[in-house]
């Protein structure tokens, strides 16, 4: 009879975690990226070492400050724990990164971002890390998983760079997305290729572009070493936090408020008009960890 019942239990409880592991790979931000009164958790992690004198970027510390984030964003009990959350062994996985040439996802992160991956039994042949070509690529092409990862920077079109933007290459016409200040870029992320597969968004501070005036503009000198990491599951909310960081500095320097031009509304948009996430900072649980001076918020 107890053995009876003790097998009974133990096939309950594998149902229940098998249920409980399809629902986690498909949407993430349901299952832990909110707390309890349905806010989006969002990680902001930064190191004051994480730049040298001559602002290399020290990879050991960027590879602290990624298991640090990850883990407070799961609530894992470790790194390892946090990515096996996050990635099946059975995924095929795609970094989609960014490579604008003045501003680049660094190296160092993608190879952070694949060790991760690795970290949850996925081999190294199901993992590809790109952004152009995308739609071309064979990993991508057969993708059950994709993080979202790039530098924030201001933008010509869309007032700022964001994760919500770095989808635009999975549009075979990334132009059509231009309109009204790329106010519907959210519509990228219902497209097939994309559409309930981003298990995780990296939007990378280490030094944010906080101004520009026209197409593809990049001064040194509207750069900062902030040195941070914003990590979460819900793309609006990591990028609103990092919008209201990028104002900020913009109010420092300037001395004076000075709005994006043009203003970022696809993030707004992409939670009031497609319901992507959360923009509204009522709605987000910020967890900040590390270096605390000049936080910017």
């Amino acid at each position: 009879m107890s053995t009876k019942l003790t097998r009974r239990k133990m096939l309950q409880d594998t149902a229940k975690l098998a249920l409980g592991s399809t629902i986690l790979m498909s949407n993430p931000l349901r299952v832990f990226g909110t707390s309890q009164d349905n806010k989006s958790r969002v990680v902001l992690v930064r190191n004051a070492s994480l730049l040298d004198a001559a602002g290399k970027i020290d990879k050991r510390v960027l590879s602290e400050m990624m298991d640090e984030a990850i883990v407070k964003l799961t609530l894992a009990g470790s790194p390892s724990e946090a990515w096996k959350k996050i990635i099946r062994p059975d995924d095929v996985v795609g970094i989609k990164t960014n490579q604008w040439r003045s501003l680049p996802t660094p190296p160092e992160l993608e190879d952070i971002l694949k060790a991760g991956v690795m970290q949850a039994g996925v081999g190294e042949n199901d993992i590809s890390i790109k952004d152009w070509g995308v739609l071309n690529d064979p990993v991508f092409k057969r993708s059950t998983a994709l993080i979202n990862t790039r530098p924030l920077r201001t933008h010509a079109w869309s007032g700022v760079g964001t994760l919500l933007k770095n989808y635009i290459l999975f549009s075979p016409q990334p132009p059509s997305y231009h309109d009204d200040s790329c106010a519907d870029l959210a519509k990228l992320w219902v497209l097939p290729e994309v559409k309930g597969k981003t298990r995780l968004n990296v939007l990378v501070m280490i030094t944010p572009l906080f101004h520009g005036i026209g197409s593809h503009h990049f001064n040194k000198e509207f750069t900062w070493p902030y040195q941070g990491l914003i990590v979460g599951f819900d793309p609006v909310a990591v990028d609103s936090v990092g919008v209201h960081i990028l104002q900020a500095k913009r109010k420092e320097y300037f001395k004076e408020d000075r709005p994006l031009n043009p203003p970022a509304k696809h993030i707004v948009l992409a939670d009031t008009r497609h319901h992507l996430g959360n923009a509204d900072f009522s709605k987000i649980d910020l967890v900040k960890v590390g270096w605390q001076e000049d936080l910017l918020i």
